[in-house]
This record gives C-alpha cells, structure tokens and sequence, in this order.
C-alpha cells in the first residue's frame, strides 16, 4: 500500500484513537498504528542516519519508546504524527551524538550545524532563492501559500490538510498540484 493511501485512510481524530488503544497496552493497535505511520516515521529517521540497517534497529526503539510513552500523549498539545516524529527526530539525534561525539559532552544544537561545503557565493545564491520562493509564495492564492508550507515543511498529509482548511480531499489534491506548478514556473522566471 502507497504513503498516499496510508495518510489518506488515517486522520489526526483516527491516529489519536490508535494512541489511546496503544496506551492500554493493545497489541492491535499498535499493529495498525505502526503499518499507518512506520514509512514516515523510518523516513525522518533515515534522512538524518543515512544508513538503512542502522536506521531499522533506531526505528524499532522508537517504536518500543511509543508503546510505553502512549499514555503521555496529550491531543492538545500535537498531532499524533507529530508526537510520534518528534520521538524518532529526538532517538535518532541521541544515535548520532553517540556514534560520532564519543568524548564529547557538549550539546549540540542540530538545527544550527552550518554546512561547511557551501561557500559565501553559494549561501547568498541560496539566500537569494528563498527570498524568490518567498515572494513566489506570496503570489498564490489564499490559503494556497499556507497549505503549501503545512504539507512541505510541517509534513501534514492530504487528510490532515482537507480537515484544516475544512476542504474535501479532492480539491486539496488539486490545489497542491495547481500550486506547485505555479511555484515552479514563478521560480523559473
């Protein structure tokens, strides 16, 4: 079954509910919470591992740490799969710093590691580009700049963005494909 399907067959209200299940030590439950979000889950973790076998052995801990952090979850404070992500995000950080900072008791802020192979020329292209995408961004039609950025940079699926912006899942569909295609050719010019 493809990631489309899997989002689109999960809301944020089914998710919870899995959760809650889970907390009560149900098995199934986190059989089926597990087959609805393991390929995001794996795919944050393996974005920052960068090593498949690796990245399978931190997911099962992940999953371990879910089960018995199920009960900790609060729906009024995130998502579910935000909850969930955050849990791989920070287990696979703690796998890093102790694989290649071993003598090293400093923190480290992950989010603000410069990348030493850009060159000054290269970060003000990059800088440029984002001012550009930015004003791209600012040229699509409301709300289409913020579901945009909530399916792009927050991660949301198509469900989760046809239950904020109160839109069947169709119209969601068409309006990222329509938007990015605008994005494409305002970036293009």
């Amino acid at each position: 079954m493809n990631q489309s399907l899997l989002s689109e067959q999960h809301t944020t209200e089914s998710l919870a509910n899995l959760l809650i299940r889970v907390a009560k030590e149900d098995r199934s439950a986190f059989s089926e919470l597990y087959e609805a979000t393991y390929r995001k889950l794996f795919g944050i973790v393996y974005r920052i591992l960068k090593n498949q076998a690796v990245s399978e052995e931190v997911l099962q801990e992940v999953y371990l740490k879910i089960w018995d952090k199920a009960s900790s979850f609060d729906a009024s404070l995130a998502s579910p799969i935000t909850w969930m992500a955050t849990i791989a995000r920070n287990r696979t950080i703690d796998e890093v710093r102790k694989n290649q900072l071993p003598d090293s008791d400093a923190d480290v802020d992950f989010d603000l590691i410069v990348d030493d192979s850009m060159t000054p020329d290269d970060s003000f292209s990059k800088s440029r580009d984002l001012l550009k995408l930015e004003a791209c961004l600012d040229g699509l039609e409301s709300p289409r700049a913020q579901m945009i950025k909530a399916a792009y940079l927050d991660g949301c699926s198509r469900q989760e963005l046809a239950e904020r912006f109160e839109q069947p899942l169709g119209t969601i569909k068409t309006w990222l494909h329509r938007s990015i295609k605008q994005l494409q050719g305002c970036m293009n010019l």
